[in-house]
């Protein structure tokens, strides 16, 4: 591969929930169901990307991980026991982002990338204790700071506007906060770079203008109509 080549795997694009929904009944759920419909089920997003294509990267832990990581051979076992999954970057503590690291719980070696918010939220909840602490490392990140992810390929934490996690919600429930909570990822690759933004309630111009350097951008498209839902 080149100096600046490195390959993205869209894991799923789907929201919270995945597509069908379990308990929604929406046009777009039920045709999903149907195995005749051209609306096929997706599962919640998640991006897997690599310089050579054998160690990988993954940009969030989807509840659907089993089902993602059985469905794309790059991540399949090479070995008896193993995974070529090398470490995961959290852009929030959202359920849909998290809950995948459960089943990475199998005495793997990994690191995760997380803002020190992030990992905190990690750490208050006693079940993220399945990841044996003796080979699973959180790192916390700061936002704008460049880290090395895998070699020759570099990662940095961005703000973007946000909320807390649903079920840390209390009160007044914000969506413009803007620090720790909610980032976007750039990885850059020689003069290449891509950009992941699974959850952002706002674009503004400052990140607007960050964007338009981007070769390639995966972002939150949930909804194209303030109305839609």
């Amino acid at each position: 591969m080149t100096e600046n080549s490195f390959r993205a795997l869209a894991l799923g694009s789907a929201a919270g929930g995945g597509l069908p929904q379990w308990n929604c009944g929406c046009s777009n759920c039920m045709a999903a169901r149907d195995p005749d419909s051209s609306i096929k089920p997706q599962t919640q997003s998640s991006l897997a990307v690599s310089v050579d294509g054998q160690s990988w990267s993954l940009l969030n832990a989807s509840p659907d991980m089993r089902t993602q990581l059985a469905e794309n051979a790059a991540l399949h076992p090479k070995t008896l026991r193993g995974s070529p999954i090398r470490n995961v970057i959290l852009t929030n503590g959202d359920i849909d982002h998290i809950a995948g690291l459960l089943i990475l719980r199998e005495r793997h070696a990994f690191t995760i990338h997380a803002t020190p918010h992030i990992a905190a939220l990690l750490r208050e909840n006693s079940v993220f204790a399945v990841l044996d602490p003796e080979l699973v490392t959180v790192r916390e990140v700061a936002l704008g700071e460049p880290f090395e992810l895998q070699p020759g390929l570099t990662a940095e934490l961005v703000a973007v506007p946000g909320k807390e996690p649903l079920y840390k919600e209390t009160g007044e429930v914000r969506t413009d906060i803007e620090g720790e909570t909610t980032v976007g990822v750039r990885l850059q690759r020689g003069n290449k770079q891509i950009w992941y933004i699974p959850g952002c309630a706002r674009v503004t111009d400052a990140l607007a203008s960050r964007l338009s350097n981007a070769d390639l951008l995966f972002f939150d498209g949930t909804v194209f109509d303030d109305d839609e839902m």
